[in-house]
């Protein structure tokens, strides 16, 4: 049994009840009388029982203390846990305390002192204080604490209920503070906090989450050491709708001549803070109808000055255009750190401090760091580039390059990120001159430094090209629509290996297809090449290709790693089309119900093209290709055609030239040679002689005019007869059955025409013997065809036939 005495001065109330939710199969009992719930009320001696061996599972006791400070004197001093020899269950001890607005109340806390969660939170010991202010009849609660933390005393205008919640197996005996009366504080409270050393803590505005009261203010007193560095984060606030004043903080900053220092709950908050300050919250006259939520849950970190805290570094962004910078700890923005994490701080100026900074393009900053480990710190940039006006944006060339002015800085590059935006019929191309880019497959893995991820995004669909990384065989890339690349880094490397960088971008015509891969492989290795979007599969009724470059010297062999599509579709059909680009090639077709193309072997540049359907649920196009290279095999048989045939043609070659030169010189000097094979009749003129000769030619001659066979005779002739050149006369004599001799050399003669002089008229049909010479001159010839071909089977031949011939008819 138990027994509970109760002091009529001490003025406390015991309450023995029932858990809430707990079915009474417990019960208590007082004398005979069993009851559910028992009240003990000041000067009352009560013995009791329960009705089982169990009572902590069913039963929860309150023991509240009225203390009235303002009829009567308080007794400040320690607060005892009274009265003794209470039942071991779940108990709340509660202390009322009635003062008046015109004094001050304080609450002061033993160590380790105190530390506030939030509300829902449970504190390790299952200990907790909860602390309202009463002022008038309004009760505003400042907040829940546990043991072991920095809150050392809690100042209070008016009145205090102070709640201090034990569980049933608690070996505490003391209530961990005292009361102390002190002069009027006007505000709602002041809460201070020692930090020794490197801490951290979090706080709450009174009322959090609910309201802080309207137009009320109140102060947090932090002790730090002088030698030790303060930052304060707004990490939750919401601010209410103000018809008079504005909500806002005060700080009295040690060293600052502008004290108090006004901030908007929106700034960030001081930072580098070096020893003790104060922070108070100011509420406003809320408007009545939508009166709005001021609230703040707040961060004071605490740390050692760092080595560098003087050092700074210069980040010129004057020069870049539409690119932010962000400085930020690891695993921002998806992580929260725990607040008890260290905390590594960036710093636009001395007071000006966050865990994450963003600088933005157009600007020269000046920053420094609060950390002591720099490797916990990440940089993720991103710079846009769109095209505004396509004449100039098709002649312009882009560099994807990550800026010397983030490399430099002691942080680590997470991400850079260009964002491409294409105006409509502007596509855009990704070259790579130099390195070439390799995609990352898992038959080949990308080791390097860095990687690249590209997707092509249009406001309904998005396309994850894939994941590329430097020393591969892409070369080229055109995509449609908008383009995201994301350079990642792994590890140090990447900046040694940022100097190399060689990503460039440029704005090109439409292309028909969603996206076009140049590939132009090392001869040595094996490439595998896969469609985008994996392994979630091309979006329906996309088209991938890829152009794959064939050295001159060597031959391709093209595969695939599985032998079909493995899709079925629901509307229109999924073809893989291979074609070489040659002339004449033909072009290798499969559909999705058909197997795909055995590995073949591919002698030109060639064509590898992917088109997908709208697929049935649960089916996705996914394709692998590989390509291997191997050097042209030219075939024995081959070879001794070709040597055969080099050896015939140099035969002929030898034949021919010793043919000609016994010719050359037989035929020299052979001059006024009869030629008996040239027909002296004219074209289209049958029947022109009608003499016994006119079909042995015989009076045809074919005569070389060389004058300097003839010319230095003609200079020794005395004679009076003046010579005539190049003149023929027609025979008028009678015609014999023998061919008559050609005139003499001696009275041909030149006739020179002056302008006016009419050409002769053409030669009329008579029945006159026509004497045709072959008249060679030098670099003249003359194309007579085959005049006589059709009235006369024979050919004209010329003895002189490797020479060049003129005909002339007079």
């Amino acid at each position: 049994s138990f027994t509970i005495s109760l002091r009529t001065v001490d003025n406390i109330t015991v309450m023995i009840k029932l858990r809430p939710g707990v079915s009474p199969s417990c019960q208590t009992r007082v004398k005979n009388d069993i009851r559910s719930e028992l009240k003990i009320k000041p000067g009352e001696n009560v013995t009791f029982t329960f009705t089982c061996s169990t009572p902590e599972k069913y039963f929860i006791m309150e023991i509240q203390k009225n203390i009235d400070c303002v009829l009567g004197p308080c007794p400040f001093g320690d607060v005892h846990l009274y009265p003794p020899g209470l039942p071991r269950l779940n108990r709340t001890f509660i202390w009322d305390v009635k003062a008046s607005t015109k004094a001050g109340l304080e609450l002061r806390f033993s160590t380790p002192w105190l530390r506030q969660i939030e509300p829902g939170e449970t504190c390790p010991d299952v200990v907790s204080y909860n602390i309202n202010s009463c002022i008038d009849k309004a009760t505003v609660n400042i907040g829940t604490f546990c043991r072991n933390g920095s809150v050392s005393r809690i100042k209070l205008l008016g009145g205090v209920v102070m709640s201090l919640h034990l569980p049933w197996d608690s070996p505490l005996t003391t209530s961990g503070f005292s009361i102390a009366n002190r002069a009027s504080i006007k505000r709602l409270c002041i809460i201070e906090s020692i930090l020794k050393g490197e801490s951290s803590i979090t706080l709450m505005s009174p009322n959090y989450p609910l309201g802080f009261p309207e137009d009320e203010l109140m102060t947090w007193q932090f002790v730090i050491p002088s030698n030790m560095r303060a930052s304060v984060f707004f990490h939750n606030y919401s601010l209410s709708n103000c018809e008079r004043k504005e909500e806002r903080v005060e700080y009295y900053l040690p060293g600052s001549l502008s004290n108090p220092e006004v901030f908007k709950l929106s700034d960030s908050q001081p930072a580098n803070i070096a020893g003790s300050f104060n922070l108070s919250l100011q509420g406003c006259d809320q408007d009545a109808q939508n009166p709005g939520i001021l609230r703040l849950l707040f961060q004071v970190v605490v740390q050692h000055p760092q080595v560098d805290e003087n050092v700074t570094h210069l980040v010129d962004l004057s020069k870049e255009w539409n690119m932010t910078v962000t400085i930020h700890f690891e695993g921002w923005p998806s992580r929260i750190p725990l607040m008890s994490e260290p905390i590594c701080l960036i710093c636009k100026n001395p007071r000006t401090c966050d865990r994450v900074l963003t600088l933005v393009s157009g600007a020269v900053y000046k920053i420094s760091f609060l950390c002591k480990d720099l490797s916990r710190l990440r940089i993720t940039a991103e710079k846009g580039i769109s095209c505004i006006d396509i004449r100039w944006c098709q002649r312009k060339i882009y560099s994807l390059l990550v800026p010397k002015v983030i490399t430099q800085l002691p942080i680590r590059l997470h991400k850079f990120i260009w964002k491409l935006l294409a105006p409509d019929l502007i596509n855009i191309e990704i070259t790579s001159p130099s390195l070439k880019l390799q995609q990352h497959v898992p038959e080949q893995r990308c080791n390097t430094s860095y990687s690249y991820s590209i997707v092509s995004a249009t406001p309904e669909t998005e396309l994850n090209v894939g994941v590329f990384c430097p020393g591969g065989s892409i070369e080229k890339i055109q995509m449609r629509n908008n383009i995201t690349i994301s350079l990642k880094t792994f590890g140090k490397g990447f900046l040694n290996e940022s100097n190399h960088q060689d990503l460039k971008m440029s704005f090109v015509p439409h292309i028909k297809d969603e996206c076009t891969f140049t590939v132009s492989p090392d001869p040595k290795a094996k490439v595998y090449l896969q469609t985008p979007n994996w392994p979630y599969g091309l979006p329906p009724y996309v088209s991938i290709s890829w152009y794959v470059i064939v050295p001159s010297k060597q031959v391709a062999h093209l595969g695939f790693s599985k032998d079909r599509m493995g899709i079925a579709c629901e509307t229109g059909r999924a073809y893989v089309n291979i074609k070489e680009e040659t002339l004449g090639a033909e072009e290798t077709v499969r559909r999705e119900d058909e197997l795909l193309p055995e590995p073949r072997n591919m002698y030109h540049d060639f064509w590898v093209n992917v088109s997908n359907c709208k697929p049935v649920d649960k089916t996705q196009l996914t394709l692998q290709f590989w390509v291997t290279f191997a050097d042209k095999q030219i075939d024995l048989g081959v070879i001794i055609a070709v040597v055969a045939g080099a050896g015939v043609l140099m035969a002929i070659g030898l034949t021919v030239c010793c043919v000609k030169k016994k010719k050359k010189k037989s035929q020299n000097p052979m001059v006024g040679v009869y030629n008996p094979n040239v027909n002296t009749q004219m074209p289209g003129k049958q029947g022109l002689f009608t003499k016994g000769r006119k079909n042995n030619e015989s009076h045809v001659y074919a005569v070389i005019d060389d004058a300097v066979v003839y010319g230095h005779l003609l200079k020794e002739s005395n004679g009076s007869v003046a010579p005539e050149v190049d003149v023929y006369r027609p025979f008028d004599g009678p015609i014999g059955s023998l061919p008559p001799s050609p005139p003499p050399f001696s009275f041909r003669k030149d006739i020179k025409h002056s302008p006016n002089t009419e050409e002769p008229l053409p030669l009329t049909d008579t029945d006159h013997d026509t004497y045709t010479f072959a008249h060679q001159k030098s670099g003249q010839s003359e194309d007579n065809g085959d005049t006589n071909e059709k009235n006369n089977a024979d050919t004209s031949t010329s003895l002189l036939e490797n020479k060049e011939q003129d005909d002339l008819v007079e």
